[in-house]
């Protein structure tokens, strides 16, 4: 991949092509802006209730001199990492870095208190959304592209009103130590980010006194912004990675909670 860095210090990916799915809004709204703004081409894929803030951000990108794209699609439906990938590849003929970001929590609630329905979505959509684009990529991603997978610090330090969402992360993490060994094949790197508490996005739910203890356990006195999860993607999509994969990169600010 061309990499290099321009004088505001952004890493350049001009002329490659990025997908990222949930890319509407929080994390997955500043990964799209963060590598546009290095040059690449990105389709938005958003879910179900984003289609205004994706055009909402399409637009702004294109005023701005960028390439950008937007297709609708839910990740748990078999058909749309399908979709995505050949309407990415009408538009640009190409596609070289996959970021997996999209994801749902599901109610926040006790495991004791999901039932098998909830548990069935969520894993549709992070677990088995994530292995679907994964399969497409490994038959339409260019050589020597890039994954990068959106996973949680809840595999790590797990919250009982999380349960489900840890698992289905912990899933992703799985699934991309082993499709790294398959992909790593054509020069294909698989890495994951572990975003601990980040707002805005769904840690703005949790009650003032748990965001203040999380914001305390950080040795630098606050909570993760979706800039700082996509300056690590951004680096994890550069030719400046590319001896890096099958890794889990934890991105919490030193928190060990």
């Amino acid at each position: 991949m061309n990499y290099s860095m321009t004088g505001n210090n952004v890493a350049s990916l001009e002329g490659k092509v990025a997908i990222v799915t949930g890319g509407a809004r929080n994390i997955g709204r500043a990964i799209v802006e963060r590598l546009a703004k290095a040059g690449a081409n990105v389709m938005i894929n958003f879910g179900p209730g984003t289609q205004e803030q994706a055009e909402e951000l399409a637009t702004a990108l294109t005023q701005e001199g960028r390439s950008v794209g937007i297709i609708a699609g839910d990740l748990s439906d078999a058909e749309t990492a399908g979709a995505i990938f050949d309407c990415t590849l009408k538009m640009w003929g190409r596609a070289d870095i996959l970021v997996n970001n999209g994801a749902i929590t599901g109610p926040r609630a006790n495991l004791s208190q999901l039932s098998t329905a909830n548990f069935d979505e969520i894993f549709a959509v992070n677990a088995r959304g994530v292995f679907l684009m994964m399969q497409q990529a490994m038959a339409k991603l260019s050589d020597n592209g890039r994954i990068v997978s959106i996973a949680s610090s809840t595999t790590l330090y797990p919250q009982p009103d999380l349960g489900v969402y840890a698992a289905s992360k912990a899933a992703v993490k799985a699934l991309s130590e082993a499709f790294a060994l398959e992909a790593g094949q054509r020069g294909i790197t698989v890495n994951t980010v572990m975003p601990g508490p980040v707002v805005p996005g769904i840690f703005d739910a949790a009650p003032p006194e748990r965001q203040k203890a999380i914001q305390q356990a950080s040795p630098f006195g606050r909570l993760g912004t979706p800039a700082d999860i996509a300056d690590i993607v951004a680096f994890l999509a550069s030719e400046e990675s590319r001896w890096i994969t099958g890794q889990h990169i934890l991105a919490n600010g030193g928190s060990q909670r």
